[in-house]
């Protein structure tokens, strides 16, 4: 299995009521704007409070971050938004087998150690100078969060009264309130009163308030800082090195189960014959129904050569059953290589991600490609998510002979960095570039730098808008990590990309739903427009 990442940010807007001057008039298009703005937001969050009461935090988390792609200003949506991802976090962790196995065997003492130890990450390479008392009003936050998850109380209170948890709650913030938190060696001294008073008070073990005070430090700082269990963090690596031991699927969230949005490539579950757009009704027997997301998730996972029974479900179909093996993947980030018009001999590819593999991956596709005639390029980056910084740099050179590729800027001198290309290697092909909304990080460094060189044509729509680089971090005497913002880039114009993204060339709004950011066929309108500029742009013969 793969998990694709959420990451994201939202607020709520009350409806207004405008007042209309005495003589009937039309409204002003400003005043019918507003009103069309209120109604989609007041939809974002009615949609948003149905998936939370039903508990589908990871559901919900997705659809904030849709609508704050919408309105990137609204306050409420990003506190929603907040909201959730606590939620979504919490149940995560609890449904993580190295995150259970290492609350059970830490002693208190490491736990403060390890909390200390990220407190340092932090206030050495966060872009932001850390507010030490904010740090641990979210701790605070998470802890409060977890003693209203069952998932938690089941595990760590299961015999807790709601009345005394609720009087702790009021008693530690009322304490904590009293306490100035102006280090981290205070903030860790704050943690160390919460512990013990959770102790004390609810019977509580101190390593898990300490826990709950860590993350909620490392997951409220931005939407892409978090603590990464030992799991997630193999899990990290394994995307980075494009290589896992899984079934070879993506998954995501969608009406309380789990759908296959990509099956990769040569990997166990497309010889088993696993589809996009599958759902997973049960695993091992076992229905999935009857577990969160992220629960009904992690049974999939499994060691290498075991099997895995799924059954499926697709719309018109009986639900159909596959043994699938579990094998190491290599996850191809350069697919669907092709010639799409022999007449102008207008080559395609789709770039999935940006991983230590991709700029051999790539090279290997253009030369392929080179020797069937390519004469002009499309270069299909629609939901790509992005990863490695230097291969979204090394993409881009490839088709740059000059000039900046990107430029980053943090707190400290170490995270400012300027990457520039290289005349050498430098492919002249005519260029077409095809991105969307879900086209994040390292995609926008290259769709980015494509652009403001007039290096191609950008086709699509506005992408994520993502625009801050992360570190990846292991945690010293732990098998766990930590993933932190460490610096924001920039265009080559020097335009920040955070909540702005790359705005096409061409703007084609898809009307067909995609699988994966990708819509195949006949009714792939922005594929045709994009091919329909790159027939313009194709050499001569």
């Amino acid at each position: 299995m793969r998990r694709r990442l959420f990451a994201a940010v939202l607020w709520f807007a009350a409806m207004a009521v405008l007042a209309l001057p005495s003589v009937a008039q039309q409204p002003t298009n400003s005043s019918v704007a507003f009103s069309e703005r209120s109604i989609r937001i007041d939809g974002y969050l009615q949609r948003g409070r149905e998936l939370e009461v039903k508990r589908r935090w990871g559901e919900a988390l997705a659809h904030y971050e849709e609508g704050l792609r919408q309105f990137p200003e609204e306050n409420v949506l990003e506190k929603r938004f907040e909201v959730a991802r606590l939620h979504y976090d919490l149940g995560r962790r609890y449904a993580d087998r190295s995150f259970a196995e290492n609350v059970s065997r830490m002693p208190a003492e490491k736990a403060l150690e390890l909390y200390l130890q990220v407190l340092l990450k932090i206030e050495t390479h966060y872009v932001e100078q850390p507010a030490w008392k904010d740090l641990v009003d979210r701790g605070t936050s998470d802890l409060e969060t977890a003693l209203s998850e069952p998932v938690f109380l089941q595990r760590n209170l299961p015999n807790g009264n709601p009345a005394t948890v609720e009087a702790f709650c009021r008693e530690l913030r009322q304490t904590l309130a009293q306490r100035s938190v102006a280090s981290r060696t205070e903030a860790r001294d704050s943690a160390v009163v919460a512990a013990n008073l959770a102790q004390q008070r609810l019977g509580l073990a101190p390593t898990i308030v300490i826990l709950e005070y860590l993350c909620g430090a490392t997951n409220s700082l931005d939407p892409y800082s978090a603590f990464l269990t030992p799991d997630q963090l193999s899990e990290v690596y394994s995307q980075i090195d494009g290589s896992f031991v899984g079934l070879g699927i993506e998954l995501k969230a969608l009406d309380g189960s789990l759908v296959i949005v990509r099956v990769i490539s040569g990997s166990p579950a497309e010889q088993a014959s696993a589809r996009a757009g599958d759902r997973i009704v049960a695993v091992d027997g076992r229905p999935t129904s009857q577990y969160t997301t992220d629960q009904a998730a992690s049974l999939l996972q499994g060691p290498e050569g075991s099997i895995c029974n799924l059954t499926l479900a697709a719309p018109g179909e009986t639900n159909r059953q596959l043994a699938v093996r579990r094998q190491r993947v290599e996850v191809p980030s350069v697919d669907q290589v092709r010639i799409i018009d022999a007449q102008q001999s207008v080559g395609y590819l789709r770039l999935t991600c940006f991983q230590k593999t991709t700029r051999r991956d790539l090279e290997a596709a253009l030369w392929r490609l080179h020797r069937e005639g390519m004469r002009s390029l499309i270069m299909d980056l629609r939901g790509n998510p992005g990863g490695l910084l230097i291969s979204s740099v090394d993409i881009a050179d490839l088709f740059l002979d000059r000039g900046i590729i990107v430029s980053t800027h943090g707190r400290i001198a170490q995270e400012d960095s300027t990457y520039t290309a290289h005349q050498e290697g430098t492919w002249r092909v005519p260029l077409t570039v095809i991105i969307d909304q879900e086209s994040a990080s390292a995609a926008e460094i290259f769709s980015g730098a494509i652009h403001d060189h007039h290096r191609g044509t950008i086709v699509g729509v506005r992408s994520f808008g993502k625009g801050s680089v992360q570190g990846i971090f292991q945690l010293d005497g732990s098998d766990s990590g930590l993933r932190l913002t460490t610096a924001k880039f920039y265009s080559p114009q020097g335009k920040p990309y955070s909540r702005v993204g790359v705005e096409p060339d061409v703007v084609v709004h898809q009307t067909a739903k995609p699988i994966n950011g990708v819509v195949v066929g006949k009714d792939d309108a922005t594929l045709l427009a994009a091919l329909q500029i790159a027939r313009n742009a194709a050499l001569p013969r």
